[in-house]
C-alpha cells in the first residue's frame, strides 16, 4: 500500500484528501516510480483549486524524482534501480509511489540529486522555453522579470544573467529583494513601496523593456503592459493572482504594437527531441553553476495543504518541495 492525494472536489487546500491505495504490477509501457522528492509548484494550485477543470477524483502534482521499481511490458529506456525525473503531464506526483508512463521520465544524472532534480526540473524546463525558445533573448537587452524571487523567478533571473540580459526584478519585501540581487537582478522594484512601470521606465530612460516576463497575472497586467517597450513582448505565462482576461487589443496597439504570448511549457516541449534538448540544456545549466537552485521551504508529504497555504499567500520564496 501507498499513500497518494485524492481529490473528489476541487476547492480550497482542504479538498486535499490522503488514501492508501495498492498499486497493481505496471502496465504496458508504465514504471512503478518510488518518489523520494516532490516539486511544490503554482500550477498545482490551479488544478486544486479549479482554474484548470479536472476529471474527478484525480491525483494532484506533476514534479517528482525517484527511483524505478519495477517496468510494465514494452518498456526499454529505463530499469529498476535507475534514478528518475518527471515534470509530467499527468497527475498524481504528491503520492509515496504511483504507475507512471515511462515516456514521461527522464533518467537523472549522476551528479545531480534528487532534491535538486525536483526542486528544478519543471521549473528549469519552463524557463528555458521562456528564455530560449519563446522570448529568445539576447545578450545586452534589459528584461523585467515580475515575482523575481519566487522558484521561477529566481531561475529566470540567473539564466537571463548567463545569457547576457540586464534584468530588473520585481519583488514584495525587503528580504526577496535581497534573494533576487543574490541571484543577479541588476535593479530592484518593490511593488509594495514604488511604481513598477514608472521605475521601469526611468531605469530604461523612458524606453520600456523588449520583453516582461510575468508569471503573476492579473494584478500585474497593466504594469507589465506600461513596461513595455514599442513592439516588445509580454510573456505572460502564469496566474499567481489570477488569470487575465478581456483584453482589449486596442489597447496592444496604443501601447506600442505590443504582443503577448501565453506559453504553455508542453506546446514547447511537444516532441521527444525537443523535451530532451531543454533538458539537456537544463541539466548543463545546473552543472555549471550558472544557475543554482534555492530549496528554502521542505514540507512532509502529508502537509501539502499548508505548503499550498503558504505558496498562495506568498510567504514562501525560492523553491518548495514536499518529502514523502
Amino acid at each position: 500500500m501507498v499513500l497518494t492525494a485524492q481529490m473528489t472536489q476541487q476547492g480550497g487546500p482542504e479538498v486535499i484528501q490522503w488514501v492508501d491505495v495498492d498499486l497493481p504490477a505496471p502496465g504496458q509501457g508504465e514504471v512503478r516510480m518510488r518518489n523520494t522528492a516532490i516539486g511544490l509548484n503554482f500550477i498545482d494550485t490551479y488544478h486544486r483549486g479549479g482554474l484548470y477543470k479536472l476529471a474527478l477524483p484525480s491525483g494532484l502534482g506533476i514534479e517528482a524524482a525517484g527511483v524505478v521499481e519495477a517496468v510494465g511490458p514494452g518498456v526499454t529506456h529505463v530499469a529498476p534501480g535507475d534514478r528518475v525525473v518527471t515534470f509530467g503531464p499527468s497527475l498524481g506526483a504528491y503520492s509515496e509511489a504511483r504507475n507512471i508512463a515511462a515516456r514521461q521520465l527522464f533518467r537523472t544524472p549522476d551528479d545531480i540529486s534528487d532534491e535538486v532534480a525536483a526542486a528544478a526540473f519543471l521549473k528549469g524546463c519552463t524557463v528555458e522555453s521562456l528564455v530560449e525558445r519563446c522570448a529568445k533573448v539576447e545578450s545586452g537587452w534589459t528584461v523585467l522579470v515580475h515575482a523575481a524571487a519566487g522558484g521561477v523567478g529566481l531561475l529566470l533571473v540567473q539564466w537571463l544573467k548567463a545569457v547576457g540580459a540586464n534584468v530588473i526584478g520585481t519583488v514584495g519585501s525587503a528580504e526577496k529583494a535581497d534573494l533576487a540581487r543574490a541571484a543577479g537582478a541588476d535593479h530592484i522594484i518593490n511593488y509594495a513601496e514604488e511604481d513598477v512601470a514608472a521605475r521601469c521606465r526611468a531605469l530604461t530612460n523612458g524606453a520600456g523593456v523588449p520583453v516582461v516576463f510575468d508569471g503573476v497575472g492579473r494584478a500585474t497586467w497593466e504594469g507589465s503592459l506600461k513596461s513595455c517597450a514599442p513592439r516588445g513582448l509580454i510573456v505572460s505565462f502564469g496566474n499567481a493572482s489570477g488569470p487575465v482576461t478581456d483584453v482589449a487589443l486596442g489597447r496592444l496597439a496604443e501601447a506600442g504594437s505590443i504582443f503577448v504570448t501565453r506559453p504553455t511549457l508542453f506546446h514547447y516541449y511537444a516532441t521527444p527531441a525537443e523535451s530532451m534538448a531543454g533538458v539537456t540544456r537544463l541539466f548543463e545549466m545546473l552543472r555549471s553553476g550558472a544557475v543554482q537552485v534555492d530549496i528554502r521551504q521542505r514540507y512532509p508529504l502529508l502537509d501539502a495543504a499548508r505548503a499550498h497555504q503558504e505558496l498562495e499567500a506568498r510567504q514562501t520564496s525560492g523553491c518548495s518541495l514536499l518529502i514523502p
